[in-house]
Order: structure tokens, then sequence, then C-alpha cells
């Protein structure tokens, strides 16, 4: 179990639409980077008025919200000007670097700051390598790119033992 911990998140949990983002302002977190595909939309979809809103409520209670995306500049840029946050494209994911710059651009640190995400080989590693809190997410749409259902197969028996080390309580010696 211990060779899959990297890649085991902090929490799952059915949507990014349902965390408790303001009981995890009152904790403190004034940052969020966030994936887009599966993440807030499906995948290679526009920014939708569910996604629009929640990032506009979120700035209204004081976070800073960023997108950080392996995709290119015109698909990230584009959502994130609808969702009026700030991006960071061909980010490299799992590598920290991204994760590292996003907290910079925010002006927020490892201590304030949160990551959501639908995929354990890029967003949960990348967020953990990074040191942040992370969030994995249900997927919002079955339908994906071939290489993203490879590496959903490959998240099957990691997700196995993240659900084991939850019940014998090991999660928390990430």
């Amino acid at each position: 179990m211990s060779l899959f911990k990297n890649l085991f998140p902090d929490e799952c949990i059915d949507s990014a639409y349902s965390i408790d983002y303001g009981g995890l302002f009152d904790e403190g977190y004034r940052g969020i980077i966030y994936d887009i595909d599966n993440t807030l939309v499906p995948d290679n979809a526009p920014a939708d008025e569910r996604s629009v809103e929640l990032l506009t409520r979120l700035k209204d209670m004081g976070y800073k919200c960023l997108i950080l995306s392996n995709n290119d500049i015109g698909r990230v840029k584009s959502f994130a000007d609808m969702v009026g946050a700030e991006f960071i494209f061909k980010a490299g994911k799992p590598s920290k670097a991204g994760y590292l710059k996003a907290m910079e651009m925010m002006g927020t640190d490892m201590a304030t700051t949160f990551f959501v995400g639908d995929q354990l080989f890029t967003d949960i590693w990348g967020a953990n390598r990074a040191g942040i809190r992370n969030f994995l997410v249900g997927r919002i749409d079955k339908r994906e790119r071939t290489h993203i259902i490879f590496k959903r197969v490959l998240e099957k028996p990691i997700m196995f033992f993240y659900r084991l080390s939850l019940k014998k309580g090991t999660s928390e010696d990430k």
C-alpha cells in the first residue's frame, strides 16, 4: 500500500460542486487550484452556467481561484476567461512546478491552498508532490479520450488500496 500513497487523495468527494467551501474558508484556505475537464465541466466542454456561478461565488467569499491544466492555451484561456480565473496551461502535471507557480500567482502557500481534480496520475499525484491538500472528485462524464480511459484502468487498483487504507485507518500516514 505504501507504494501507492503518493497517489492517494486526501479526500474523495462526488463533485467539485459539493465541497464545503465555506468550512474550508473558515479553516484558513484562501486559494483553490482546479483542473478543468471532468472536474468542472465534461471533457473539452466550455464553461457553463454552473462553473461560472461556482467560481463567482468563491471569489465573492474571498478565494483566489486558478485553473491548472495540461491542455493548450486555447482550451485553458477560453475556459479561464469565462469563469474569471487566472490560469496555467501546459502545466506538466504531475510535476509540482505548476502547483508552486499557481500558489505564487495567487499569493497563497501550501497551508492556505487546496487542489480539486479528477485524475490520480496527474492531478492528485502533482498536488501531493507540491504538498497541498487535495480532493479527488468523481468525473462528470464517462466519455473521455482514449489515453484518459487507459489511465482510468490503472487507477482502479490504486483506489482499491486507498479504500483499504481508509478501512484500516492508515490513510493519514501519507
